[in-house]
C-alpha cells in the first residue's frame, strides 16, 4: 500500500501489524504482499468492473476463511457445523486424513508467532507431525499451490526455531473443490461466486460440458528447505519498508518503537 491508502498512522499500524509486549511488528501476509502477482492482474484486468472484481475477491475469502476454520477444528477433534456451501472442499479433507495422518495439537493452532530480531509476526494456521516429521502446516484455499506461499512460511519457520527447534519442515496443504466434466476432464471453479473453467487434457466438449457435483480436492505439499526463501523473504521486507516508510516513520518504527 502506498503513504495515501491509510487515514492516520494508527490504522496503518493496526492494519498493516500487530503490538506484542509493548512493540509494534509488521504482519508476514502484509509483507509478502509486496510482491507482483501477474494472475491477480489478469483476474482484474479480465473482470467486468474493479468493484466486480473486489466483490468476488472478498467472497473468494470469505469462503477460504470458513474451510479454513472448519478443517482447523477438525484437526483438534473437534465436530463444527459445516456450512453448505463449502461442504465437498471439508469433506474432501476428511477423506484425504483418512489415508494420511496429521496430527496437531489445539495449542498449535492459530498460533501467533514474531520474531524480535528481524521484526516481523504472523499467525499460523498449524504446527503438525506428519510421517514423523515436525513443522508448520499452512492451509490455503486456492486453485494451485503458487511459490509465493514459501516466503511467508519459511518467515513462521525461522521466528518458531528457538522456541522450537525441532522443527523440520513445513507443507502447504491445499483445500479446494470444482466441478469436472465427465467427457473431457475439464474443471470448473466456483469460488466467490466465478466459475473459473480450466480445460481438460481430453478434446474440448461439443456442444457444451457435462458437469459431475461439486467435488473436494486436498493436496498437501512439503517444502523442507527454507534458508533461501527466508533470504528472498528478507528482500520482500526490506522492499515493503521502503515502499512505506513515511508511515513507518510516524510509527516510530525505525526507532525501534
Amino acid at each position: 500500500m502506498s503513504f495515501f491508502d491509510h487515514n492516520n498512522v494508527e490504522q496503518f499500524k493496526e492494519e498493516s501489524g500487530y503490538d506484542i509486549n509493548g512493540r509494534w511488528y509488521p504482519r508476514v501476509t502484509k509483507i509478502v504482499g509486496i510482491k507482483s502477482k501477474p494472475a491477480l492482474y489478469y483476474f482484474y484486468g479480465e473482470a467486468p468492473s474493479f468493484k466486480a472484481a473486489k466483490a468476488m475477491t472478498e467472497n473468494s475469502a470469505k469462503e477460504g476463511t470458513a474451510v479454513h476454520e472448519a478443517v482447523e477444528k477438525i484437526m483438534v477433534g473437534e465436530t463444527p457445523e459445516i456450512p453448505e456451501a463449502i461442504l465437498p472442499a471439508v469433506r474432501g479433507y476428511q477423506e484425504f486424513v483418512k489415508e494420511r495422518a496429521i496430527d496437531v495439537r489445539p495449542e498449535h493452532v492459530e498460533k501467533r508467532i514474531f520474531h524480535p530480531v528481524h521484526r516481523y509476526a504472523g499467525t499460523i494456521d498449524a504446527l503438525a507431525t506428519i510421517d514423523g516429521k515436525f513443522g508448520v502446516l499452512d492451509i490455503k484455499t486456492s486453485q494451485a499451490i503458487y511459490r509465493d506461499y514459501n516466503l511467508q512460511t519459511s518467515a513462521y519457520v525461522e521466528a518458531l526455531l528457538e522456541e522450537f527447534p525441532q522443527i523440520e519442515t513445513r507443507w502447504i496443504l491445499r483445500i479446494d473443490q470444482v466441478h469436472t466434466c465427465l467427457q473431457c476432464g475439464a474443471t470448473m471453479r466456483p469460488k466467490g461466486g466465478r466459475n473459473k473453467v480450466r480445460r481438460g487434457k481430453r478434446l474440448p466438449c461439443y456442444p457444451e460440458h457435462t458437469w459431475s457435483d461439486l467435488t473436494g480436492i486436498t493436496e498437501l505439499q512439503e517444502f523442507p528447505d527454507w534458508k533461501s526463501d527466508f533470504e528472498a523473504f528478507l528482500g520482500a521486507k526490506r522492499l515493503w519498508e521502503w515502499e512505506n516508510e513515511k508511515w513507518l516513520k510516524l510509527a516510530g518504527y525505525f526507532d525501534g518503537k
